[in-house]
């Protein structure tokens, strides 16, 4: 119960992947949300995985592959960012923009934003061993016990943030100016996140 607490906690407050989920959310609609959601709450079973077998401790101790995932993380939400600006004068919101709406990218694209950041494996490896339950279990079973609570808990969380936001993207989609707007709100988001990723 402690350990759920403390998921729900962490995954309501503020950071760079719900402010994501909130802003996509809000600029093209709950199902990219969701699509979204899904992606990087699979990424998390990755670096729950990279946790039980300790592959997360090996990248702690190694700089040079910590900053090397960093970078990688970096760059692709810069490159992100780009695509964003060059897509036009708007966040193009129209239901049939297969490419740009389709579930796989957008699984994908959430995917591959969390397993790129290697601050959340850090992250596990600091959160994890303080709930350990049992003394008899193998600490595999205890780790993949955790970490699919902390995925139930926060999709939750993070689903609720993109059926909440989702809710209003058909106004955004209505006014041109507000849409406008969200195009530079997403650049922001994605550029923040990767300066976050590198100096924090």
């Amino acid at each position: 119960m402690a350990f759920v607490l403390a998921t729900a906690v962490l995954a309501v407050s503020p950071g760079p992947d719900n402010i994501f989920v909130l802003t996509l959310s809000m600029a093209k609609g709950k199902k990219v949300g969701l699509a979204v959601v899904a992606g990087l709450m699979t990424g998390c079973l990755v670096h729950t995985t990279l946790l039980a077998f300790g592959v997360s401790e090996i990248i702690k101790r190694s700089n040079t592959l910590f900053w090397v995932l960093k970078l990688f993380g970096a760059a692709y939400l810069l490159y992100l960012a780009f695509l964003v600006l060059k897509a036009g004068t708007g966040i193009d919101l129209s239901r049939n923009n297969h490419d740009e709406l389709q579930w796989t990218a957008l699984f994908k694209k959430g995917f591959w934003m969390n397993v790129l950041n290697p601050k959340v494996t850090i992250f596990f490896l600091a959160f994890f061993p303080g709930f350990l339950f049992s003394t008899t279990l193998p600490t595999v079973v205890q780790f993949y016990t955790l970490g699919l609570l902390f995925i139930f808990v926060s999709s939750i969380i993070f689903g609720s943030i993109a059926l909440a936001a989702g809710s209003i993207s058909n106004y955004v989609e209505k006014t041109p100016k507000v849409g406008q707007f969200f195009k530079w709100v997403q650049i922001l988001v994605f550029v923040g996140i990767a300066i976050f990723l590198i100096v924090g």
